[in-house]
């Protein structure tokens, strides 16, 4: 990059956040704008997940506006900053430049690992709080930055736990096992094959595609012929469907399992008649047994008329934890914001919200869905 942009670029931030800065101490005493961002993949294959949370982020924004906030002593007005991340690693770290030059005082985002892991790096040297609603990749809060936070379970919980229901519940003992080769993807394969093996399952084979793939019968067809029990796939809905869809067409009746990226709703159109040999699980509780899910879920639903995706309770509870951050601090001041953000304490729709050393939620629970009548249906509820 161009050092006299890159300069001129920093200029320019540094004036966006200072008109922010200024406009809390404005003598009329109208609400100040305080920018919280959002980033996700509002277009392409994933924009279903994107929409879903940046409509529950809007939700949360705008009920904490009915309240009057006031911070400092001056009151304010939540603004959300929503930018598509289109679920791709480059445009993510230009997003996560953007809204740090527009001055977010944090930021709700990414939802794919794959995105987030290089976005942090430059909310981190703004000092930026990012607090992922769908990122599960370990590494995502193991890079040493005090930035990055997440309210959903890891693929350290989340691997293990599939392989443990493959294991003990399905009684499965030999294991294909596919990935998109996304750090999501990748990264979740990898959990799921440490634990599978380490308890007695056996990898027949290990194969890798790529996120934007929509035939998968050479990989399938090499599958069909070892016989496992069941197929692991680490990746998203927009692929894990076709996958799905296109392994029932060859004949193969063993299950596949994915993670939380490839339990969605969605996955019932793409996938078809072959949805019920899907097993996911979710890093989190079902929607039906958070505490404050139905609540949420009837809120959600009467204002936007569709159902909830995946992601939506997560980036709501999300804004709430940085609005939480903001009282305790009694500042709308990035360092401020950050700085009360390992004290989190708050009672969500998804449950208790509190954050260990690394900016990982505590307590995390992984939930176990089969679709039965094309329905996601909660098998489990797995705490590792």
């Amino acid at each position: 990059m161009n050092p006299t942009f890159r300069s001129f670029r920093s200029i320019a931030g540094v004036v966006a956040l200072a008109a922010i800065q200024t406009s809390v101490y404005a003598a009329d005493g109208s609400p100040a704008v305080v920018l919280i961002g959002h980033a996700a993949p509002l277009t392409g294959q994933l924009a279903n997940m994107g929409k879903d949370s940046e409509n529950a982020a809007r939700l949360a924004i705008d009920e904490i506006n009915s309240r009057h906030p006031v911070i400092g002593g001056k009151p304010v007005r939540l603004q959300l900053d929503s930018q598509d991340d289109a679920a791709d690693p480059r445009t993510g770290t230009q997003v996560a430049q953007k809204l740090v030059d527009e001055g977010v005082v944090a930021v709700v985002g990414d939802i794919n690992s794959g995105v987030s892991i290089p976005a942090s790096r430059i909310y981190s040297e703004a000092h930026v709080a990012q607090i992922s609603q769908g990122s599960t990749n370990p590494a995502f809060t193991q890079q040493g930055y005090k930035t990055t936070f997440r309210v959903v379970a890891t693929d350290a919980l989340q691997g293990p736990a599939l392989a443990r229901y493959a294991l003990n519940s399905l009684h499965a003992k030999r294991f294909a096992v596919v990935d998109d080769s996304t750090a999501y993807g990748q990264g979740l394969a990898d959990e799921f094959v440490k634990a599978a093996t380490a308890h007695g399952g056996t990898i027949v084979t290990r194969e890798a595609t790529n996120d934007k793939a929509t035939d998968f019968r050479a990989i399938l067809t090499k599958i069909k012929g070892l016989r496992p029990d069941v197929i692991m796939y680490g990746g998203s809905d927009a692929t894990a469907g076709p996958l799905v869809k296109q392994a029932a067409n060859l004949g193969i009746t063993a299950s596949v399992l994915g993670g939380d990226g490839a339990c969605t709703d969605k996955m019932v159109s793409l996938a078809g008649d072959a949805i019920d040999n899907v097993v996911c699980s979710e890093a989190g509780l079902a929607l039906s047994k958070m505490p404050k899910g139905q609540e949420f879920e009837r809120r959600y639903t009467a204002r936007y008329k569709v159902p909830i995706d995946a992601y939506a309770p997560f980036a709501y509870d999300a804004v709430y934890v940085i609005y939480d951050a903001m009282k305790r601090a009694d500042s709308t001041e990035r360092a401020n914001v950050l700085a009360a953000m390992p004290g989190t304490q708050y009672d969500g729709v998804i449950g208790r919200i509190a954050f260990d050393s690394h900016g990982d939620l505590k307590d995390a629970a992984i939930t176990i869905y089969q679709f039965k009548d094309k329905k996601k249906t909660v098998m489990d509820v797995i705490r590792m």
